[in-house]
Formats: C-alpha cells, sequence, structure tokens
C-alpha cells in the first residue's frame, strides 16, 4: 500500500509520501496559517488561500502516485474560531477529509514517529503551541499541548527578550513536575532548522540523528536575538521563509531544555507525519 500524509501546521504545509514499508520523500509549503492567530483568533483570508491550494497541490501528487490521502491539522485549524470553515473549503476544493487532532493527540502523534515505540521524550516546536511527552516502560507518564510557538511569539512579541520570557515563562509552568527520561527528540521546523545550522547544510533526511546541546541552542538563540531576519538569512543551514520566527523559536527550545534539565536533545526527522501513519491508518502503535 501506499499513502500520502498530509500535515496542515500553524507555518507550513507538509506531504510524506509512504510505500512498501518507508518513507519515499517529504516536501514542504511555507503558507503562514497561524499568521494572525494571536491577535484575531482567526485565520486570515490570504493565508487561508495559500493554504487550500497547498493542500490540494500536494493531494493531488499523492493521487497520482496511486496513493491513499490523508490530512490532519494542529493548532491554528484548531484554535482558530474559523478553522471549520478552512477544512470545509479543503474538503469542496479536492474532496479530501480534514482531521483536526487535539492537543494531547497531536503529542502523541509526534511521539510515534520520533520514539517508534521506543522510552524517551518529545519536544515539538510548532508555528502556534509547543508539544512535550514522556513515555516509560511503554506508557506516557508526562503529556502536555503548551500554547506558544514559534509563530505566536514572533506575532506577540517579536524579538524583544523580556516579552519572550514573559510569554514563555508563562507558558511554562505546565512543566511542573516533568521528570524527563530516556533520549529525548526535538522534531518540527525550529529544531531541523537548528541542526542544519549546526551542520552548515541545507536540509535533507541526513540531518535526522544531529545533537543539540543546551549550550548550543542557547548561544544560538542569543546570537539571532540580535540580528535582522535578513542577517539570518545568510547563516549557512538557514530556511530563509523561517528567518523572521527561528529566534523566538529556538529561545523557547534553550528555555524549555533549561526547565527540564536537558543537556542535549537529538533532532529527528521522523516526527507526527510518520506518527499519524503509525497511530491512525496502519495502527502499529495505540498507546
Amino acid at each position: 500500500m501506499s499513502y500520502a500524509i498530509i500535515d496542515i501546521g500553524s507555518n507550513s504545509v507538509r506531504l510524506m509520501l509512504w510505500a512498501d514499508g518507508k518513507t519515499l520523500y517529504k516536501r514542504l509549503e511555507t503558507t503562514r496559517l497561524g499568521a494572525s492567530l494571536q491577535r484575531t483568533n482567526r485565520l486570515s483570508d490570504e493565508a487561508m488561500a495559500a493554504t487550500v491550494r497547498a493542500v490540494c497541490s500536494f493531494c493531488a501528487e499523492g493521487r497520482a502516485a496511486e496513493a491513499e490521502v490523508f490530512a490532519f491539522a494542529t493548532a491554528a485549524v484548531r484554535t482558530a474560531s474559523n478553522g471549520g470553515a478552512l477544512c470545509r473549503t479543503i474538503e469542496e476544493t479536492c474532496g479530501l477529509r480534514v482531521d483536526v487532532v487535539s492537543g494531547m493527540l497531536e503529542a502523541a502523534l509526534g511521539a510515534a514517529g520520533a520514539l517508534a515505540g521506543s522510552d524517551g521524550g518529545i519536544i515539538d516546536i510548532g508555528g502556534a503551541s509547543t508539544e512535550v511527552l514522556f513515555r516509560s516502560a511503554g506508557e506516557t507518564n508526562f503529556s502536555v499541548s503548551l500554547n506558544v510557538g514559534a509563530v505566536r511569539l514572533y506575532d506577540s512579541c517579536r524579538d524583544q527578550i523580556n516579552l519572550l520570557d514573559e510569554k514563555i515563562d508563562e507558558a511554562l509552568f505546565a512543566l511542573d513536575g516533568c521528570v524527563p527520561n530516556g533520549t529525548v527528540y526535538a522534531i518540527g521546523g525550529t529544531a531541523s532548522t537548528l541542526a542544519c545550522i549546526e551542520r552548515g547544510a541545507q536540509y535533507s533526511s541526513e540531518m535526522s540523528g544531529t545533537r543539540l546541546t543546551v549550550g548550543y541552542v542557547h548561544k544560538i538563540a542569543s546570537d539571532m536575538l540580535d540580528m535582522t531576519a535578513e542577517e539570518r538569512k545568510k547563516i549557512n543551514g538557514m530556511e530563509e521563509k523561517r528567518a523572521d520566527i527561528i529566534a523566538g523559536g529556538t529561545y523557547l527550545l534553550a528555555k524549555i531544555m533549561e526547565k527540564l534539565g536537558l543537556d542535549a536533545v537529538v533532532f529527528s526527522d521522523a516526527d507526527n507525519l510518520e506518527g499519524y501513519l503509525r497511530m491512525k491508518i496502519i495502527g502499529v502503535e495505540k498507546k
């Protein structure tokens, strides 16, 4: 069987084509769907239109590959007052039903992809939310979805450190009592960009396994907060369309690592796309 999985995120729409037991490729289109959420609690008409185009293009690509196509949406769609309207438009335009997942399920999907049944943890910094989950002895012992992410931070704080501290510290109270165990994987666009910068190269799946120390993450966050977006674009490995939001997202990751007492995290290319396949479609993992 072949499957095409589409993730409608707050910063980008992503496609994974999977067949014969392996991921063939992934691609993404940045649509910045969650850009207006912090101010209006609504998805803008422009971002919705761009997202519909991206989803329907990926849907057509999957069908052309004779794959069964599935789509799920995360924080931007589930929290926006007009998220349902976006889902209806997608279904009317390309006949694809969108599964809007909860924050807790989003955390479980990320863990299913990155941990693949092993114990350990994940930190998934998205555009509009951040998920943290730990699993021990095959069971989840901590899981939370925080209402903060790279796009939300940029919209509400830009790169002002005092505002970032206030917003992030308020959210991180939810991590009180969390005791990390095992290898902790960082997934999502912020983590992938940091892996690219650490290696000084453009993204490929070979970035998976890159170790990011708390000192490195904190230093690069500090450095980028002192740069303009145009200056960040010149950093080797930087994804240009993420240059405006990357500093706040990196600072968020650094603060989470410090809060949890983590010396390092490991970037994983496997994430909620693989997790959705495992949990919702082929049924490999149900915990």
